[in-house]
């Protein structure tokens, strides 16, 4: 039976009871219909998974006791750093998830020439809050205990700032390097995803005078959201823990 993950912010010692908040206590209480007694497991976003003990449950408010502290790392060596393009309805929300499921360090949505999204500042910050949310479901789901950060979007030259990464790729279909063409040696990449439209030609030409290189995925034209999973597949194989 697979263990029921909660991230919940805080510090935490064996033997203290604790209330968990009330979207994680309904979330046992009602969607999972958990039971006192019953066991799960609470992380902070550090390395430290808590187990601890249902000891008292209402609809909207949930204790429980720390029994035990232990420290895991699910981390992959390679820190990918993701400039992913904005896409349209809920390619975006897919993409972050796939993405926090196949390791990636930190998110950036990019603002593009072809990028279709267009939101006001308002609608902007919630996006936002709903994809860091999306991030620590996914972590929940597939036992990482450190949550990606997911940026305010940035246009790109901002991201060609931001991205400090040794080994910078992006991908680009009319390239003809793939990675085997390239040394694999460093643990530190940013990865660069364009909108549906794909980059423009000067968007390309600016990202090879900053450093980042072309990287084809192969003959065929992928969906942005294809062409990020399948580049981090790639990279984690090649250089993480896939």
């Amino acid at each position: 039976m697979r263990t029921v993950r909660i991230y919940q912010e805080g510090n935490y010692v064996e033997g203290q009871d604790i209330t968990l908040s009330m979207e994680a206590s309904q979330h046992i209480a009602v969607v999972l219909r958990m039971d006192v007694g019953a066991s799960l497991t609470l992380f902070n976003g550090t390395n430290l998974e808590f187990q601890a003990t249902i000891v008292a449950l209402q609809k909207k408010k949930v204790r429980v006791m720390i029994v035990q502290i232990n420290e895991v790392s699910r981390e992959s060596p390679l820190q990918i750093h993701l400039g992913q393009a904005m896409s349209k309805g809920d390619r975006m929300e897919w993409v972050i998830q796939k993405s926090v499921e196949l390791g990636v360090h930190r998110i950036t949505p990019l603002i593009t020439a072809r990028c279709v999204v267009k939101l006001d500042n308002d609608r902007m910050q919630k996006k936002v809050q709903q994809w860091q949310a999306i991030a620590v479901a996914a972590c929940e789901q597939c036992g990482r205990n450190i949550i990606p950060l997911v940026d305010h979007p940035q246009h790109l030259v901002s991201f060609f700032s931001s991205a400090h990464a040794s080994l910078k790729w992006i991908v680009h279909p009319e390239g003809t390097k793939n990675w085997r063409d390239y040394p694999m040696s460093e643990t530190t990449m940013a990865l660069l995803i364009g909108p549906e439209g794909g980059f423009s030609a000067e968007e390309v030409a600016l990202a090879l005078t900053h450093h980042f290189l072309p990287l084809s995925l192969g003959p065929r034209i992928l969906r942005t959201e294809t062409a990020t999973i399948s580049a981090l597949s790639l990279l984690q194989a090649v250089r993480g823990d896939l």
